[in-house]
């Protein structure tokens, strides 16, 4: 293109052809072109670019400044993930600070004698008649409830209501072994979550005096709520300590009403708005005469929770998250444990019965 342009006006131009080039296009315009910066002629081989304007060449250095901007937003999404990824760092270290325990004890196979016992209650024909009666909480299971138990059985109210019964007074046997909790029954959230607008604190006040508990709600570490939906069951777990909120489901769902009702937190469908004082602030006002802002709690998000693989274990699920975070432990199952806890559950249960 040099040699055309020169044999056209007769001799190599004082500008290198630019001004050729520049008559080219329309004024208003800007011609981008490349140079050799060792000879200055115009060329393909690149080494750097320029703008150049009517009469003005933009400085290199402006050039290298606003070519460097195109980067902001790819650091500032690397950032963003630098700092979930030191998130997920921290839960770790933390976890690995937390004291071990032996989770053998939680897979134990049960013996030839208690598996016969456990079977011969689940299986075996004959009369109905109550097999287990939990006197402090008047529970009682007859060898038909407990047929829930069996394998692709749907947990009924009455054993995971008995199964809580026995969690509670396992903390109490061993209050340095297991964090400080309250237990729900199935019972409850169904109670709060009625009336006009989906919450009724007043049918449920007087289930957690002072005198029926022995403590007070804000002096428990975490707070469990079994949540009944039509034909599934989930889990509200909420932590007192580390004012969060957790909600499980099995079947990896999600229930924007559920932290509302219970915790107050910001409406999770619509972050701008805030939403009433709801349970937990309510009762700690109440039996406590304290006020706290639940407005500033978070939920918890779990994306590597157990998942049920099939339609009828979300009960066992539910039951083995309110065991293992009682005990402050990792949830370290999965579906195919599902028959064990089934059998070691009747197992627990059955220690009740009277022979």
């Amino acid at each position: 293109m040099g040699n055309y342009v020169s044999g056209l006006f007769g001799g190599r131009p004082k500008d290198d052809g630019l001004g050729v080039y520049r008559s080219w296009f329309d004024a208003s315009r800007d011609l981008t072109v490349v140079t050799k910066e060792e000879t200055g002629t115009t060329s393909h081989l690149v080494n750097r670019r320029f703008r150049v304007q009517v009469g003005k060449r933009l400085p290199f250095y402006k050039e290298a400044h606003e070519g460097t901007r195109e980067f902001d937003r790819r650091l500032e999404e690397l950032g963003s993930e630098v700092k979930l990824e030191e998130e997920k760092l921290a839960e770790l270290r933390k976890s690995d600070k937390a004291p071990n325990e032996d989770l053998s004890e939680l897979f134990k196979p049960l013996t030839a004698e208690e598996e016969n016992e456990v079977c011969d209650c689940l299986y075996s024909s004959g009369p109905s008649k109550v097999l287990v009666l939990h006197e402090f909480s008047n529970i009682e299971v007859t060898k038909e409830k407990l047929w829930c138990l069996r394998p692709s059985g749907w947990l009924n109210d009455e054993v995971i209501n008995l199964y809580l019964e026995l969690l509670k007074e396992r903390e109490k046997r061993e209050p340095k072994r297991f964090l400080k909790c309250h237990f729900f029954n199935t019972f409850f959230y169904k109670k709060l979550a009625c009336g006009k607008n989906g919450y009724d604190y007043k049918s449920v006040k007087r289930w957690t005096t002072r005198r029926k508990l022995g403590y007070e709600l804000i002096e428990c570490d975490k707070i469990f709520v079994p949540v009944h939906k039509d034909i599934h069951w989930c889990l509200a777990i909420i932590n007192m300590k580390e004012n969060t909120f957790q909600y499980l489901d099995s079947l990896s769902g999600t229930d924007h009403n559920v932290p509302r009702v219970l915790v107050s937190m910001t409406d999770l469908s619509c972050s701008q708005n805030k939403i009433p004082a709801r349970y937990i602030a309510e009762e700690v006002k109440d039996k406590s005469n304290k006020v706290i802002d639940t407005g500033s709690w978070h939920e918890e998000l779990d994306d590597c929770i157990p998942l049920q693989q099939n339609e009828w274990d979300c009960g066992m699920f539910m039951l083995k998250y309110i065991d293992f975070h009682s005990r402050g432990l990792n949830l370290s199952f999965s579906q195919e444990h599902m028959e064990y806890f089934r059998m070691r559950t009747a197992k627990e249960i059955l220690r009740l019965r009277a022979d």
